[in-house]
């Protein structure tokens, strides 16, 4: 199985002449959205055709690049032929990702996918590739989950507001 890439080329890149201050990193992660339309979080792992990804920061995001394949499960659960490995180029294809979204995974997937250090996120239900990436810069902003943190980086220091100035 094989992964096509059509990614997009800024001949700008957002930090060009950017000046000679010095600035605090701005939180970035990339994230990739499971997808049948290029326009919904709509498809399972193992059935999505396409991958939207996304590098998003808590002010904006950009589109970075579809990943599509040709041949996907079809969510019958049942296996092909022994060593047929549906899982691993997609898995590769999202290298560089630090989440994934889907509506659901299955337990080998979500393990490769750990693995690589991708963290997977089921969503309950379909909802539109904006309202995702909202939903993320939400989450940014503030003080992230610890498992965002993690896949921030130390791009992101840790509130300490709970601690009392006479500890």
């Amino acid at each position: 199985m094989t992964a096509r890439h059509l990614q997009l080329i800024d001949p700008a890149p957002a930090d060009a002449g950017a000046g000679d201050a010095v600035a605090a990193p701005v939180p970035r992660l990339r994230i990739a959205i499971a997808t049948q339309d290029m326009k919904s979080l709509n498809a399972h792992f193992g059935s999505a055709r396409r991958f939207a990804v996304w590098d998003v920061t808590p002010d904006e995001a950009h589109f970075v690049e579809a990943v599509g394949f040709d041949e996907v499960s079809d969510e019958s659960g049942a296996h092909k032929v022994e060593g047929d490995d549906r899982i691993g180029p997609k898995v590769d294809a999202l290298a560089g990702c630090n989440l994934l979204f889907v509506l659901a995974i299955g337990g080998p997937a979500a393990a490769k996918v750990v693995g690589a250090r991708i963290h997977p996120v089921k969503l309950p239900a379909a909802q539109s590739i904006p309202s995702v990436i909202e939903r993320v810069q939400t989450m940014m902003t503030g003080n992230p989950p610890p498992w965002l943190r993690k896949a921030m980086g130390a791009a992101t220091p840790r509130s300490m507001d709970f601690l009392d100035e006479e500890d």
